[in-house]
């Protein structure tokens, strides 16, 4: 079975191939390599020992796409690809709006045309905007609070109009909490351009000396330690979870989303402290302004993928801490 896997040399993209390859699907990878690095993919076939396609493409680019749909058959398509930083979001809105957006309009018309109507889509818990309480669940209410959530809550609505009109599709949509961590060789990672917009990739770079220190945005929120509490799940967990969710829909018809996180917040001091307990790296920080549209609490309610899907997060912080550390060691300037 060949799936076509968008954004595939990106940071979840990369770890989802190892497992697809892993489990013996075939797959192609189309990605423009504008936030991600080839050598990735040169990784991903080295521990994997298996081969796949990639095509340098961008989604926007309809007759290319289109070509390599017509080269393949493919069983389903998992869609990774798109602009993914908060604050850019904010300063260039329309980039946003056109390349995810207009993207995934191109992804799905092609699809449609060439009759391969499974799709796992890369959303985010960015959907639900400012949740009244925590844990939030897959039916809490919908909103967006900057560019980059809108355009994923935009994609969900546009994928439900789209089975709306045709109920043959089969859509997951997978609402990712806080991926941190990387493949457990330490050979693949988060590998930021410029400075960090996540807080793991920030943290590894300041206990390698890359950067002076870490900034802490608010001390005063309403949990344990004021720090902001998130729902921090393994990159290898999460992407466990899309093909969990490929399984779901080679035999369900419909449109479900689903939570993928570990059900369990932690904020960003026990972040530090545990990742400077585990690496014994003391990692000097300093705690500045709340930045504008974050909140205090943001967990999952892990419960329907756990019970629709047989798939829970295994991983700890530990084990998140681990491989970050690993990664950043084995790779101190990332794949260049």
């Amino acid at each position: 079975m060949s799936i076509l896997v968008t954004g595939g040399a990106g940071y979840i993209g990369s770890h989802a191939a190892i497992e697809l390859l892993k489990t013996g699907y075939d797959i192609v990878i189309v990605d423009n390599l504008s936030n991600s690095n080839l050598e990735s993919l040169n990784r991903v076939k080295e521990l994997t020992g298996k081969n796949f396609i990639f095509y340098k493409c961008d989604l926007l680019e309809r007759d290319e796409l289109n070509t390599i749909f017509e080269n393949h058959s493919f069983e389903a398509v998992m869609h990774f690809a798109g602009l993914k930083a908060v604050g850019e979001s904010v300063e260039v809105p329309l980039m946003y709006y056109h390349n995810n957006i207009a993207g995934t309009i191109n992804l799905c018309e092609l699809m449609a045309k060439h009759d391969v109507k499974k799709l796992v889509f890369s959303s985010s818990a960015t959907v639900y905007g400012h949740p009244d309480s925590v844990p939030i669940d897959e039916s809490f209410p919908l909103s967006a609070t900057n560019p980059y959530g809108r355009t994923k809550l935009m994609i969900e609505e546009i994928l439900r109009d789209l089975h709306i009109s045709d109920s043959t599709w089969r859509i997951a949509l997978l609402r990712y909490f806080n991926p941190i961590g990387a493949h457990e060789s330490g050979s693949i990672g988060e590998n930021p351009n410029g400075i960090p917009n996540n807080l793991m990739p920030y943290v590894t770079q300041v206990a390698i000396g890359k950067r002076e220190k870490l900034s802490i945005f608010g001390n005063d929120y309403n949990t344990h330690d004021g720090t902001g509490v998130r729902d921090f799940i393994h990159v290898t967990d999460l992407v466990k979870g899309h093909l969990k969710a490929l399984e779901y829909l080679e035999k369900n018809n419909g449109i479900e989303a689903f939570n993928l996180g570990t059900g369990r917040g932690y904020s960003v001091m026990d972040l530090i402290n545990t990742f400077s307990s585990i690496n014994k790296k003391e990692i000097p920080f300093q705690f500045v302004d709340r930045r504008p549209g974050d909140i205090g609490s943001c967990y999952a309610n892990p419960t329907k993928a756990e019970k629709v899907l047989s798939w829970r997060a295994e991983k700890d912080l530990k084990d998140m801490c681990t491989d970050s550390w690993k990664w950043q060691t084995q790779n101190p300037n990332g794949y260049n």
